[in-house]
């Protein structure tokens, strides 16, 4: 339980450090995330702040779900749990909370959080953001959610004015940490390149154990050093210093390593082009510098930005309609055979609007395993009624049981259908946009719009595209080897658009120039579409980060209409930059 108001160190803005620097950990990269990593972070080591970030694409859609069922939800409500054992603690050690768990309803989740300081016997001062829901509004026709993104000045404003707790709705995933360090230093709207900082160190943490080893291509270099990996692993930590510089750690003891490449991993994921706009600035990913400090400490440094783009960005989900599945096992001989006679036994009779068929190669060779021996046929299918996707479709797959093809089995009993989203990202002027703050005593705030926009040649996507900088290699003999010899690769989703991260891994070579240089040579939109066949037909952008000695790719539509949406068998493209690592290229002999 808290003393007195006076004696809290909680009390106004987040409590300085010993080193000027605000020490801002993360306990949440996701909804579903590890529920005790709140507790971890709070009793591992002194913190000034802890953040989580809660709300993927995906994750609106869901709340928007829920609030169909329930008007009162449409929160994280797993962040409850975590302050269930937790908000006494954090309270008592001066430790602020910042979360997006709010999600559609922000104000619902502040009411229950005090709700739940009140049953302990807590005095919590909490603080909502809202006016990114523009439901309301009707901009944009048959939508579910449409959330406006918002910056942080709003979430400094609530720290300023003493709340212990801010939950808010859609803010950028890097607000949550840019906004406690614009309280703590007192940056202005105007200190682009400290706010830039910040949000590559938001970006770097947000996505909470990514950052320190987890999903890395390079987790066997991990083990091979000794890390600790076979116990959790620690969610990360940024020191963000006055000048928007920091460092990314973890506490001591916690499983995980963070290294240049563990971070690198985190800053290539999800991006665009060389600039991640923001609402409050728009910062230059090629101005970037890294370096390994010490033992799980990662400087960043040198981060550049300018003014915000003039418009907001609006992540708007529809409800698409209803999708079902049926899986088929096909073993043995004539696996083709079977796929073919089985779907000529059941496309005349599948009324859904649409019916996509995937099937894993087939396999060769005398497999000591049945499982070896066999490989997934999957029908999907979607419709704008659910009517067509329940008996009508999975009924005529059950009935061939006993009249189809030798050793017929379905992976699971026949399922319900289920409705599925649509994500788009929208634009709107921000003076549609009412960004307010509900400070914890009631009052309200609305955070003034930047006056000053970037310049349009500042966000021309054009900027740090191919062609590559460096100069045409010599002609030299070459290996035929996978490209994952020393390209580490980390892979995701935006929307339709798959996002394809690669770089030279730092393991000490004297030949790390040159394999950057021979990298950004290789990595073209013809080599893309190459290696990933399913991108032949579509749009492919590549650029070039030299400070991270990488290229990003951006593969347009390879996801369909999104994660939600997508038959594709990987649809968030988590695994695809593991697959493009696996797949062959002619190495320059000089480099390996």
């Amino acid at each position: 339980m808290t003393g007195p108001e006076v004696s809290r160190p909680g009390a106004g803005a987040p409590r300085a450090s010993t080193t000027g620097a605000i020490r801002i950990a993360n306990c949440s990269g996701f909804y579903g995330d590890r529920l005790s990593a709140l507790r971890e972070q709070l009793e591992g080591g002194d913190v000034d702040v802890i953040t989580g970030d809660y709300l993927a694409e995906l994750t609106m859609l869901i709340l928007g779900m829920d609030t169909l069922r329930d008007a009162d939800l449409g929160y994280a409500r797993t962040f409850l749990k975590q302050l269930e054992g937790t908000l006494g603690l954090a309270l008592d050690k001066g430790v602020k909370i910042v979360s997006n768990a709010g999600g559609l309803n922000p104000a619902g989740l502040a009411t229950r959080i005090r709700e739940l300081a009140a049953g302990l016997g807590l005095d919590a001062k909490v603080a909502h953001v809202e006016g990114d829901d523009l439901r309301a509004a009707h901009l944009f026709d048959g939508a579910l959610t449409a959330n406006a993104y918002l910056g942080a000045f709003g979430i400094a404003s609530a720290l300023n004015r003493g709340a212990d707790i801010v939950v808010t709705g859609r803010v950028t995933d890097a607000s949550v940490v840019v906004g406690p360090a614009i309280a703590h230093h007192g940056w202005t709207p105007t200190s682009y390149d400290e706010l830039a900082g910040a949000v590559v160190a938001g970006h770097v943490i947000e996505c909470g154990t990514q950052a320190t080893g987890g999903n890395f291509s390079g987790f066997t270099d991990l083990f091979r050093a000794g890390a600790p990996m076979t116990t959790p692993l620690g969610f990360p930590i940024a020191e963000v210093a006055a000048d928007g510089s920091s460092v990314i750690t973890k506490h001591a003891g916690t499983g995980g390593a963070v290294t240049v490449d563990t971070v690198t991993a985190q800053l290539l994921y999800e991006i665009q082009t060389t600039r991640y706009l923001n609402p409050d600035v728009t910062t230059r990913l090629d101005s970037i510098r890294l370096h390994q400090q010490g033992p799980d400490r990662v400087e960043i440094s040198g981060v550049t930005g300018t003014a915000p783009p003039e418009r907001l960005k609006v992540a708007v989900n529809r409800l698409g309609g209803y999708r079902n599945q049926v899986e088929f096992v096909l073993t043995g001989l004539d696996v083709d055979a079977k796929a073919e006679w089985l779907r000529s036994q059941l496309d005349g009779q599948l009324t859904a609007r649409d019916v996509t068929w995937t099937q894993a190669p087939a396999r060769t060779g005398d497999a000591d395993t049945e499982e070896g021996a066999s490989v997934i046929l999957r029908c999907i299918g979607k419709d704008p009624e659910a009517g067509p996707l329940g008996k009508p479709f999975t009924g005529p797959a059950v009935e061939l049981a006993l009249a189809s093809y030798p050793g017929f089995t379905m992976t699971a009993p026949p399922q319900k259908p289920s409705p599925f989203g649509i994500y788009t990202p929208e634009y709107v002027d921000r003076e549609l946009v009412e960004h307010t703050v509900v400070h914890h005593d009631g009052t309200r705030e609305v955070i003034a719009d930047p006056t000053t926009f970037a310049d349009p040649a500042e966000l021309d996507p054009g900027l740090g595209k191919r062609p590559s900088p460096y100069p045409a290699p010599a002609d030299t003999i070459t290996r035929r080897m996978p490209l994952g010899t020393f390209v580490h690769a980390r892979s995701g989703d935006k929307g339709g658009n798959a996002n394809l991260g690669l770089w030279v891994k730092h393991d000490g070579s004297p030949k790390y120039e040159a394999r950057v240089q021979w990298l950004a040579k290789m990595v073209k939109d013809r080599k893309i579409r190459e290696l990933v066949p399913e991108a032949k037909d579509l749009d492919v952008d590549v650029y070039v980060l030299p400070n991270l000695g990488a290229v990003n790719v951006v593969i347009h539509g390879l996801l369909g209409d999104g994660v939600a949406a997508s038959t594709r068998f990987d649809p968030q493209a988590k695994g695809l930059g593991e697959w493009v690592r696996s797949r062959i290229v002619h190495i320059q002999e000089d480099l390996v």
